[in-house]
C-alpha cells in the first residue's frame, strides 16, 4: 500500500511514502516538533505563565497582610503572606528585600465567611460555602503607572452535614492557592 503525505510547509511538493508506518512516524515527528517550537510540552500540557517583569525590577517585598475579619482563622494572614512570597520566589527571579524594594505587596483579609446555600430548583440538598476576600495593594516603585489596588475573592464548598472545623484547613488551602494565583497573574502576567 502506498501512502501519499503532502507537506506544505515550505513548498507544495508531495512525498510518497512506501508504507503507512513511515507516514505515521513522519506525521508524529512533525507534530511533536511543531508542538515543542510553539511552547507546548506534550507530556505536561502547555505553559501559560507568560511572566512579564521589567528588566529593571529586581526585588520584592510582601508586607504581612492585616486581618480585618474577626471570624477569620488567626494564622490566616501569616499563612497567606507566606504563600504569596513562596509563589513569587518559585516562579520569578525576584529577590526578597524589605528595604527599598522595587515591587511591594500589602493588603488585608477583609472577609472570612461561611454561608449556607439553599438547594437550587430541582435539587434536594444545599451546601455550605466558605468565602475569603483579600484586598491587595500592588506598588511598583520603578513605574508608578503600574500600581493597582484590587479585591480578590474566592469560595469553596462543603457538604451541609460536615463540620467546618473538620474541613477548614483543606478549604482554606484551596481558596488561598487560587487567590495567590490570581494575585500573581495580575501582577506579573498579561492575562
Amino acid at each position: 500500500m502506498t501512502t501519499v503525505l503532502c507537506l506544505h510547509v515550505t513548498n507544495s511538493k508531495c512525498y510518497t511514502m512506501k508504507n503507512s508506518i513511515s507516514a505515521i512516524l513522519l506525521s508524529l515527528t512533525i507534530f511533536l516538533t511543531t508542538a515543542l517550537i510553539s511552547g507546548c510540552n506534550p507530556s505536561f500540557g502547555y505553559s501559560m505563565k507568560g511572566i512579564s517583569i521589567p528588566a529593571d525590577v529586581k526585588t520584592i517585598y510582601v508586607e504581612l497582610f492585616d486581618n480585618q475579619d474577626a471570624s477569620s482563622v488567626p494564622t490566616l494572614p501569616r499563612d497567606f503572606t507566606e504563600k504569596l512570597k513562596d509563589k513569587i520566589r518559585r516562579e520569578s527571579n525576584l529577590n526578597y528585600n524589605d528595604t527599598e524594594p522595587d515591587i511591594e505587596f500589602s493588603g488585608a483579609i477583609t472577609r472570612f465567611q461561611v454561608t449556607a446555600e439553599a438547594p437550587k430548583t430541582g435539587e434536594e440538598i444545599g451546601f455550605n460555602k466558605l468565602t475569603i476576600t483579600v484586598n491587595v495593594n500592588f506598588t511598583n516603585n520603578k513605574d508608578e503607572k503600574a500600581n493597582w489596588k484590587h479585591q480578590f475573592s474566592f469560595d469553596d464548598f462543603f457538604e451541609p452535614d460536615q463540620n467546618l472545623l473538620d474541613v477548614q484547613d483543606n478549604l482554606i488551602d484551596n481558596i488561598t492557592d487560587e487567590l495567590v494565583d490570581r494575585i500573581f497573574n495580575k501582577a506579573f502576567t498579561n492575562w
